[in-house]
């Protein structure tokens, strides 16, 4: 009698067992609330001395398998950057709503909305500002806060978008400056790149206009990255168990030794991938042979910029390496006629071609960019121009 009972008592622990893992196991494989906002389209729909108007259509995508989703709340902040005071300048910004099956509310109130089922929703952003004289304004940054609500509880969640108010007058010459024996090298000046922006739509506005056959144009990686939307807020990610381990094995210059620069990492290339390449990594660092785990971890690893890495706004944000850089390169060639390379640049002369487009010469690419004419500080002259003597 004691053994049945204890037989059945062993039996019960392992179906409540087996139904705890399946449980969990289910809970994992579920995506939660995952219901996403685009960066959106945008227009600058008014430009002058005292005021400017920025509208935006956005829209909500609901990809969570077989769950709707509630989106009860949408707020937007503004921040503006400029190279004056702000003082005197007012600014409004408002989220309207532009629901297929619902009109919007003339009070400007959020009312809840369910997002079906591999369905998507809009709305609108409209920006103004004002004052005596905006001409310092050099940026907008939006920020679209949403809370979703649904299976995962109630989550909030944000979306970035940075915007260009300040653009410089491509028919202005750019600056030469002459690599003895080597090329002449023009720094080019743009706006503020941003996710609005196309590699191929730039290079034609700023480097076109002086540009000569057998020239060669390069890029910055950062703001084709940018261009990309490839860039997060650190409030958008959220450090693992690996991420927050292994970013105390790098040194507090590195742009993967805080746990959410490691995150990016992760997900880009895995924590399986990210474990083996500290492991190997490190045993090869104590055998005399630095730099495996870049190696191991792939090409985003040395690439990836943490907070404080580039100009502002996006020194608030983790921007990645650019997306299939040979791509961009080769449809810059494609479209404009004019070789092209992704580069990153310090000013410590160190100079790394991501891509580049076939029949040029690297090492003539690496000597005209070694004293980083493009800079790395607030410059704003992401595209060199490079012209072989």
């Amino acid at each position: 009698m004691a053994a049945g009972l204890s037989l059945v008592t062993t039996a019960a622990f392992v179906l409540l067992g087996l139904g705890t893992l399946a449980l969990e196991i289910q809970y994992r494989l579920r995506p939660g609330n995952k219901l996403e906002l685009t960066q959106g389209e945008w227009n600058l729909d008014l430009s002058d001395s005292t005021h400017y108007v920025l509208r935006g259509e956005m829209e909500f995508r609901n990809l969570t398998p077989n769950l709707e989703i509630m989106l009860p709340e949408v707020t937007a902040q503004l921040h503006l950057l400029s190279k004056a005071s702000l003082d005197g300048i007012k600014h409004t910004i408002k989220v309207i709503s532009a629901h297929l099956d619902a009109p919007s509310r003339e009070d400007n109130y959020w009312f809840g909305y369910i997002v079906k089922v591999k369905k998507t929703t809009r709305i609108k952003v409209l920006v103004e500002i004002e004052g005596q004289d905006l001409s310092a304004l050099q940026s907008a940054w939006v920020k679209v806060d949403y809370i979703t609500y649904g299976p995962e509880g109630r989550i909030p969640k944000v979306r970035h978008v940075v915007l260009p108010l300040k653009y410089p007058d491509p028919t202005l010459a750019p600056n030469k400056r002459i690599i003895e024996g080597i090329a002449e090298v023009y720094p080019i000046r743009t706006h503020l790149l941003t996710h609005i922006d196309h590699p191929v739509e730039v290079i034609k506005k700023y480097v076109l206009p002086y540009a000569q056959p057998g020239d060669i144009v390069t890029l910055g990686e950062t703001p084709v990255a940018l261009m990309q939307g490839r860039f997060f807020h650190p409030t958008q990610i959220k450090p693992g168990w690996v991420a927050k381990r292994v970013c105390y094995f790098f040194m507090p210059t590195s742009s993967l030794a805080t746990a959410c620069g490691m995150q990016t990492l992760v997900d880009v290339v895995g924590p399986a991938r990210v474990l083996f390449a500290i492991v190997v990594g490190t045993l090869a660092k104590l055998l005399g042979k630095p730099g495996v785990f870049y190696q191991l971890a792939g090409e985003q690893a040395r690439l990836i910029d943490d907070v404080t890495g580039t100009l502002p706004p996006y020194d608030q944000f983790i921007v990645l390496g650019p997306d299939d850089p040979q791509n961009v390169v080769n449809t810059l060639q494609q479209e404009t006629g004019l070789g092209a390379a992704i580069v990153d640049v310090n000013d410590l002369k160190a100079v790394k071609i991501l891509a580049a487009t076939p029949g040029l010469s690297t090492a003539l690419i690496k000597q005209a960019l070694r004293s980083n004419p493009a800079g790395n500080a607030d410059e704003q002259t992401p595209l060199v121009l490079i012209r072989p003597l």
